[in-house]
């Protein structure tokens, strides 16, 4: 019995360590789409044209996505060869320390030209630093897990997405009860800088937990290659492709419904910036709760069929989403946000990471699963918000080309997806792949 009380012990923490370390890597991230559709636009790209500041202000935001790769395949090497858990502390603080350093950034009006070449510096820094993270975070809590319950154990990494994505959003709604000129002048740095704060309290918990023990496994037998990305890119070629696809409907949508939507819904429809910070607020406090609920779900029926489920649900709510921000009324707009990011992407966000690092080998775990996402993130991630603005000036602000675009980006995930076997944890090989 006292032994079971150890390993239980010693569970809880590795999911808290999960959960912390991804929810402050986020928080940082997440911190600068938020802000970007707000004062980016204004102090660090000023144009003539609004639209011309904002399109900028988001291809700030979505140059990092293509530079998280890199910074990916430097960590899961790392990780890979010499273990998860120091990996994991060296990303947490990269991202830490150039959050802050964009918080205490002069402005255009201060500096000129240098104030979005350092902005862009830092952000670019942040990808390398996120690049890093999220495949670690995921191998930490399922490595640890029970093979029934490696789903459950899996979502709490993915737990931390919403999680930081809340926990900015709320930042930046009660530094926006400023008055207009204070918030522009200096109440959108103290998010910014709080990180800091996250951050020490972040590596303080990752510090106290123990390398993974399938890792250490690994090691004992003398598995670890020498070039993880060589040996990933010979023997799970199928799973890097499938990976790829399956991000569609995880990365591209998220983005739409919340970087783009602050603006769209601000700028486009009307609604006040508090307003549109409170629904994504309410939004991702539901997504956060139903995250743990959808990785047991995956455990009982399957990762497979949550995936299809959640994909196939986006693909028809697609049209009836944008539909619903249409009619202007503040209580759809809540309520398209729920069903929307809140409970049918939850089902896509859950299990994602388990079910990647189901198809690639121990040994080249972390690279196998952060190739994936990372570029997956870099090509449907990133430019999601810039592609929906274009949209949305070529065709006269109608919303139809839009929801379109989200269609398509489920329906090819759909499709990659079905090429996987049906798994509830009994493997976490490449034999999770249909030949």
């Amino acid at each position: 019995m006292e032994r079971k009380d150890r390993l239980d012990a010693k569970s809880k923490k590795i999911l808290v360590a999960s959960l912390m370390g991804s929810a402050i890597e986020f928080y940082d991230f997440f911190l600068y789409g938020t802000v970007a559709a707000l004062v980016f636009n204004k102090l660090f790209f000023p144009n003539d044209d609004p639209f011309v500041s904002l399109l900028i202000s988001y291809a700030s935001f979505g140059v990092t996505f293509f530079v998280r790769p890199l910074g990916g395949l430097v960590f899961s090497h790392l990780g890979d060869k010499f273990g998860r858990k120091n990996t994991l502390v060296i990303s947490l603080l990269i991202m830490g320390v150039s959050t802050v350093c964009i918080g205490l950034l002069p402005t255009y009006q201060s500096i000129g030209v240098w104030a979005p070449i350092l902005l862009v510096f830092f952000r670019i820094v942040q990808g390398i630093g996120l690049g890093g993270e999220w495949g670690g975070a995921v191998l930490l809590a399922v490595e640890s897990a029970p093979k029934e319950k490696r789903g459950f154990f899996g979502s709490f990494p993915a737990m931390g997405i919403p999680l930081g994505m809340l926990l900015g959003t709320f930042a930046v709604s009660l530094a926006s009860l400023l008055p207009e000129q204070q918030f522009l002048s200096w109440g959108w740095r103290i998010p910014f800088l709080f990180s800091a704060v996250l951050v020490i309290i972040g590596i303080w918990i990752r510090k106290g937990i123990d390398e993974t023990s399938a890792f250490k496994e690994e090691k004992e037998k003398g598995n670890v290659v020498k070039v993880p990305l060589f040996e990933t890119l010979r023997y799970h070629r199928k799973a890097i492709l499938i990976s790829l696809g399956a991000k569609c409907v995880e990365v591209g949508p998220f983005y739409l419904f919340t970087t783009f939507f602050i603006s769209y819904a601000t700028d486009t429809i009307g609604f006040p910036r508090t307003t549109a910070l409170n629904v994504i607020t309410v939004a991702t406090l539901v997504t956060t709760l139903c995250i743990p609920i959808m990785g047991i779900l995956s455990d009982r029926f399957g990762r497979k069929r949550v995936f299809l489920l959640g994909a196939c649900s986006l693909a028809i709510f697609s049209f009836p989403y944008f539909y619903l921000l249409s009619t202007k009324s503040t209580l759809w707009l809540f309520v398209a946000s729920i069903i929307g990011l809140g409970i049918m992407w939850s089902a896509i966000a859950s299990l994602i990471g388990t079910m990647f690092s189901e198809m690639f080998s121990t040994n080249v775990g972390y690279t196998g699963i952060t190739l994936g996402y990372q570029t997956g993130s870099a090509l449907f991630g990133g430019t999601a918000p810039m592609i929906a603005t274009l949209l949305l000036s070529k065709y006269n602000n109608s919303w139809v080309p839009i929801a379109l675009y989200l269609t398509i980006l489920c329906l090819s995930s759909l499709v990659s997806v079905l090429f996987l076997r049906e798994n509830r944890g009994e493997n976490n090989t490449p034999l999770a792949i249909s030949q």
